[in-house]
């Protein structure tokens, strides 16, 4: 079987670390367990790019038990734990590109590998294997049925592409439904972005004042989380509607030239090219920390920041680096710049990628389905199987609410009687 992973012994570690996340993710052993009778996915050729942590392994075994052949590239390596690789290649059965920490080249080669098999279907994690498939292997394109984007950045470029009449298959944005924007977005990425800053720099977050770019869902999530553990919390925005949002939920509002000057750790999530660029740089205090939420690593401009260094940068713990300029202050870059909650920590937690990953499941089967009846474009998830991902996590969650029935409310309990023995 074609793999390349960093060490095959590693695979009892992630043998492990998969028992512990399927765990916490009902939602998605459920639809395994359907689509192991169904087989929506027989014979089908999947090539995904996305995060190899164990959550995503808990996917991909899903799809294969819905009779899909699965190869996996990594969409950052900087986030690759090489655990999971090697207990997906060994335990699975599953073709693994990926090794934490690859360079460029590689990477580039992880990505001809997965597509390689010639995928029906791809499960993309910022538009990698899109951009691939149209650039270097079109000769793919006329197989390929459909596909799946999770990030923002991804549906982003996936629009372009398809305004300008160049995307040639039909693409799913899992990002864009309502279950997504809250789960996910916002409390998924509040939560692992925060952890993943305190890893690097065990910092008390009481009293400091973080600057958030960007108040969309994944700003508003880190925004709540870094004021609920006691900093003061300062909104850089361009949309007019978010900024007002952000003034009216009690943050301050300010344009980036400004927030500079105050701000002791800066965090980006915008999706935007260089929104902390030199002209920042030079406002900002000795000792001010800052790092991505995005999920490419342009939001920083580190070769401006690299200019003004009067030295290479230093790492002082591991994810941070210092970078001192001639003036004499010291700036802090969390994980290169790349997505400090994957770099930095371990991702989402598990809860959230079961419905992440359960969403990406139902979309794959429903996209399969209709895929000869639809024009290359992107399409949101169906308003219906939204719904039906959000009723899926309150099942899990327990959570029972009422439903309108002819117009009206019924708010009729579930039996909540104890049931005899036997």
């Amino acid at each position: 079987m074609p793999a390349d992973i960093a060490d095959p012994t590693l695979a009892e570690s992630g043998r492990s670390r998969m028992a512990w996340a399927v765990r916490a993710m009902p939602i998605l052993r459920g639809i395994a367990a359907r689509f192991a009778e169904e087989r929506p996915f027989d014979g089908v050729r999947v090539a995904a790019c996305l995060h190899v942590t164990p959550e995503t392994g808990v996917f991909l075994r899903a799809l294969q038990a819905g009779g899909a052949q699965v190869r996996l590239c990594a969409s950052n390596p900087l986030a690759t734990q090489d655990d999971t690789a090697a207990a997906l290649v060994c335990d699975s059965g599953i073709s693994v590109f990926a090794r934490r920490g690859i360079d460029a080249v590689g990477y580039a080669g992880h990505i001809a590998a997965a597509l390689a098999m010639a995928p029906q279907l791809i499960f993309d994690d910022g538009c990698d294997l899109v951009t691939a498939l149209h650039t270097t292997r079109p000769d793919l394109l006329a197989g390929i049925r459909g596909g799946c984007e999770e990030t923002g950045t991804g549906v982003l470029w996936l629009r372009h592409m398809a305004r300008d009449g160049r995307l040639r298959f039909p693409m799913v944005a899992v990002n864009e439904n309502e279950t997504m924007r809250v789960v996910d977005n916002r409390y998924g990425t509040g939560q692992s972005t925060i952890d993943g800053l305190l890893r690097a720099t065990n910092l008390l977050l009481a009293g400091r004042t973080v600057v958030v770019a960007g108040y969309g869902p994944c700003g508003r999530g880190v925004a709540s989380r870094a004021k609920g553990m006691g900093a003061s919390v300062v909104v850089t925005e361009v949309d007019p509607t978010r900024a007002l949002e952000a003034a009216l939920e009690g943050y301050r509002v300010l344009p980036m030239a400004a927030a500079a000057a105050v701000g002791d750790v800066f965090l980006t999530a915008t999706g935007s090219r260089a929104v902390l660029r030199a002209e920042h740089f030079a406002q900002m205090k000795d000792g001010a920390i800052f790092g991505n939420v995005g999920h490419f690593d342009v939001e920083i401009d580190v070769p401006a920041l690299s200019r003004l260094s009067s030295s290479r940068p230093a790492p002082v713990r591991p994810h941070l680096q210092e970078y001192r300029l001639d003036d004499g202050r010291r700036l802090l870059l969390l994980t290169q710049g790349r997505l400090v909650n994957l770099a930095a920590a371990e991702g989402h937690p598990a809860a959230v990628m079961d419905l992440s990953f359960a969403g990406q499941a139902l979309a794959a089967e429903w996209l399969l389905r209709v895929a000869d009846s639809l024009t290359p474009d992107v399409y949101g998830i169906p308003a219906d199987l939204d719904a039906e991902i959000a009723g899926l996590v309150l099942d899990a969650m327990g959570i029972h609410i009422d439903r309108a029935v002819d117009g009206a409310l019924d708010s009729t309990l579930p039996d909540q009687r104890p049931r005899e023995a036997g």
